[in-house]
């Protein structure tokens, strides 16, 4: 017996199963991540070769058999045309897709994680926004994305004594998940120094406070420390990850 299933889903991944089926990797509104047979859609006239191109939102209809999940049906919502043509937003989705591959669960609903992804989508399909802030919104979903997985970063106190952080020496601990004061940064041998300036976008980040992040005006400075402390903490988490798996 098969049951039918209907869902939005978002293709981040593809993997090719024999000569024309392929296996699709979304995250979906309704089942969270899931990994999808389709088959035959390698085929010029298969009827879902339209619709399953890679980083497309679409409606989807598949049947749950013993083995696979098995696509029937699917419609397009929307295909970010403007993502497709510039190559620095085609990038940054793929990196988007990299988080989204390594760090969520399959067949875990979470509605928070949609929504962000959508909003993330559609904000770097805008053909108004400017440079910096596309290049911010990569940093913009991973703070968010780790955030609602249950790991968001203690920004305000030390994650060792839990005084009040002040802006003159501040480190980073992934290991401990926040920031360190100058008085306890020697318990973690793993720390990173960052600026006082790089807390406060990490902050405005997790508040999710687009409108501000638009406007900062940052330099390649900025970008390289939040790159810095980013690598840093997605390094920790698939160590993680490693370890309980």
């Amino acid at each position: 017996m098969f049951y039918h299933y209907r869902t939005e889903g978002f293709l981040f991944k593809k993997e090719p199963r024999g000569e024309s089926d392929e296996i699709l990797i979304l995250f979906t509104k309704d089942f969270g991540r899931l990994e999808i047979l389709a088959k035959g859609v390698k085929k010029i006239k298969s009827k879902l070769r339209g619709n399953v191109n890679l980083f497309y939102l679409s409606r989807i209809e598949f049947i749950q058999g013993k083995v696979y999940k098995t696509l029937t049906d699917t419609a397009l919502i929307e295909k970010f045309e403007d993502i497709r043509k510039n190559l620095l937003k085609l990038k940054l989705v793929f990196a988007l897709s990299e988080l989204m591959d390594n760090l969520l669960i399959e067949q875990e609903k979470d509605e928070r994680a949609w929504g962000l992804l959508t909003e993330t989508l559609f904000k770097i399909n805008e053909k108004k926004i400017r440079f910096s802030a596309v290049r911010l919104l990569y940093y913009y979903f991973f703070w968010n994305l780790i955030s609602i997985l249950g790991y968001r970063p203690e920004l305000y106190n030390c994650s060792f004594c839990k005084k009040k952080i002040k802006p003159d020496e501040i480190y980073f601990s992934s290991k401990e998940g926040g920031l360190v004061c100058p008085n306890c940064f020697k318990k973690d041998e793993s720390v990173i120094k960052i600026k006082p300036e790089t807390v406060k976008i990490l902050r405005f980040l997790i508040e999710r406070d687009l409108p501000i992040l638009e406007k900062l005006k940052l330099e390649n400075k900025h970008f390289e420390e939040l790159e810095s402390v980013t690598k840093n903490f997605f390094s920790f988490l698939l160590k993680r990850k490693n370890l309980i798996y």
